[in-house]
């Protein structure tokens, strides 16, 4: 039996290939910013991601509340986990 090949060789490979090419369609449309597997944007550095699963009608929910107030789940769940923090005695640091 052979030995199965190292994903990240076979990702850093594939990537490579993918730089030689041009990343932006020419003529009039826009040109998307990619982010290479590995690095993170700027405004997530220093940061951990906090997850759950919960019901799909949570979801649902927290997004009609986003839009009817003109907020991000994250800025909803950032106010939530601060309330949280507050009701237990802790500084509001989310």
């Amino acid at each position: 039996m052979s030995k199965r090949a190292n994903l990240a060789a076979a990702l850093q490979s594939a990537t490579r290939g993918a730089e030689a090419a041009p990343t932006a369609p020419s003529g009039n449309a826009t040109s998307a910013t990619v982010t290479p597997i590995g690095s993170r944007v700027p405004s997530r550095v220093g940061k951990k991601t906090v997850a759950a699963h919960f019901d799909p009608a949570v979801s649902k929910q927290l997004k009609h509340l986003g839009l009817e107030r003109d907020s991000s789940t994250q800025d909803l769940l950032r106010e939530a986990i601060n309330d949280l923090f507050t009701k237990y005695g802790k500084p509001p640091i989310a």
